[in-house]
């Protein structure tokens, strides 16, 4: 016999506490926002989509490791859409690095919920270039 689960409702609330995860810059409450095999594409790196970091364990040290660089690193949330198990927030990213670059983005996540927690998060930031 097959028993049905009913996936846990995303809603507006979930995602704004995904959200206060990220700007508690507690790198284990954040992870515990996602599924045990959730993927996270990040806004840059070697692939088309970004970097690829699968698994929560690997986003708790990528977390922890951007909050030793940044550690001002913030989301200042503007707004959001919920449907279904996705979600998008729009917001913008601010920190300093250790080197005094500061981080100045507006940039969008594209969410996929399976049970409550996250299971995919794809992150976009515009580019800023002041001289172009």
């Amino acid at each position: 016999m097959t028993v049905a689960t009913r996936e846990k409702e995303v809603t507006r609330e979930l995602v704004l506490e995904v959200l206060d995860a990220f700007n508690s810059r507690d790198a284990d409450r954040i992870a515990s926002q996602f599924t045990e095999d959730c993927t996270f594409y990040m806004a840059s790196g070697p692939e088309p989509v970004g970097r690829t970091v699968r698994g929560r364990a690997a986003i708790r040290t990528l977390m922890a490791d951007r909050f030793k660089a940044m550690p001002d690193l913030r989301w200042e949330h503007k707004y959001e859409y919920v449907c279904g198990h996705r979600a998008v927030s729009v917001c913008t990213v601010k920190g300093t690095m250790k080197d005094g670059r500061v981080l100045n983005h507006q940039g969008c996540d594209l969410w996929e919920f399976k049970n409550g927690l996250v299971h995919k998060k794809d992150t976009y930031w515009k580019i800023v270039q002041p001289d172009a």
